[in-house]
């Protein structure tokens, strides 16, 4: 007999107890692959599309869209492959088909409502949902503004949660380095002299990949605190730290971002805080961070001291890109300055290998053609 697995609420990051199902993307009858967006759930960090992480066949469905379950409540049965497929009632629409029929706007209202947008007729062009057509099915009248407020207020309590138990449970420790960005300016100059203007990089993804090349030689900071113990991370997952218009914060990961080129990280890094901003991230970009890092150079700060977010055991920042005096070959000169912080858990690391890390992280930077 062919094996069944449960699809579970998934935890979407320690501040996440629970979700709201807004519709199944697959429907009793057909195959999923890994990978697969088998269904959009409403949290706190907004609209969020679950992969499916087993192969088989979607025998069963087990919560109604519009239903909140805690973290970890099984939502749907998932059967190998190898026995045929329970005939589905209707033929499940693509992705592509159901957001088609969907504003954006409208979809976050009707999380916000509760309102299962699969019952909702569509008023709109070629049949889509609009606003008017998810607050005539609620039955209420409710300005967008005042969802995208009550969304925010409750981002900012889980935030506020999960700060207060990071704190409260994590020994941290901080330290902070000041890097020469001279050689990483110069090369990014050059770089960008014959790039359209769409395709110039900037100062981010080599702060990223730079920080995410020298977890491979520090082990300890690129982990997870399990059960009482760290666990190192095979891949490096950095979470990159985007604020949202409405208000809260968002870390969502790139995914295996020492393999990536500065130029995949850079058209990755946009691609996230559109999503992000948009309420498209997927599950797993929520769930796989290994460590977070923290860009505040367009807020104007020269420092950033940060709170883990757990379970991750470490966090690093970055300042604004500054102008300043420096000493190069015993001469002073204008060099183009960034202050950079690591704040780690004192279980798994300390001062002199977090010290050692930002060394290694400012070396790298001093050779950017090697990133």
């Amino acid at each position: 007999m062919p094996a069944v697995a449960e699809f579970v609420m998934p935890a979407l990051g320690a501040d996440m107890t629970a979700g709201r199902l807004v519709t199944w993307l697959k429907h009793p009858g057909d195959t999923v692959t890994r990978g697969d967006i088998i269904a959009e759930v409403d949290t706190d960090k907004g609209l969020i599309e679950v992969e499916v992480f087993t192969s088989g066949v979607l025998e069963k469905t087990l919560v109604e869209p519009g239903t909140k379950v805690p973290v970890g409540t099984p939502l749907a049965i998932i059967r190998e492959p190898g026995e045929a497929p329970a005939p589905a009632a209707a033929p499940a629409p693509t992705v592509a088909e159901v957001r088609a029929r969907v504003s954006p706007a409208a979809r976050r209202l009707a999380a916000e409502l509760k309102v299962a947008l699969a019952t909702v007729p569509g008023t709109g062009p070629d049949g889509a949902v609009t606003l008017d057509d998810v607050q005539q099915a609620a039955g209420k009248v409710e300005a967008p503004e005042a969802a995208t407020a009550g969304r925010g207020e409750r981002m900012r309590q889980a935030i506020s949660a999960a700060v207060t138990r990071s704190k409260r449970d994590i020994p941290h420790y901080y330290i902070g380095h000041t890097i020469d960005l001279g050689p990483a300016t110069a090369w990014l100059t050059e770089q960008n002299r014959e790039r359209p203007v769409a395709r110039r990089l900037v100062h981010g993804p080599l702060l990223v990949k730079a920080v995410a090349l020298t977890l491979r030689d520090f082990p300890e900071l690129n982990a997870r605190w399990v059960e009482g113990r760290a666990a190192p991370s095979v891949d490096i997952n950095v979470g990159l730290a985007i604020s949202l218009r409405d208000g809260g914060l968002v870390a969502p990961a790139l995914h295996h971002a020492d393999r990536l080129s500065v130029d995949e990280l850079m058209a990755s890094t946009l691609d996230l805080v559109e999503r992000a901003r948009a309420g498209a991230l997927r599950s797993s970009e929520l769930a796989d961070p290994t460590i977070t890092v923290t860009i505040l150079g367009d807020r104007g700060v020269d420092t950033v001291y940060g709170v883990i977010y757990p379970p991750q055991v470490a966090i690093v920042g970055f300042g604004t890109v500054v102008e300043r005096p420096w000493v190069v070959d015993g001469g002073v000169v204008a060099r183009r300055l960034v202050r950079a912080t690591l704040a780690a858990d004192h279980r798994v690391s300390d001062g002199h290998r977090g010290a050692l890390f930002l060394a290694a992280v400012a070396g790298r930077l001093q050779d950017p053609a090697c990133l």
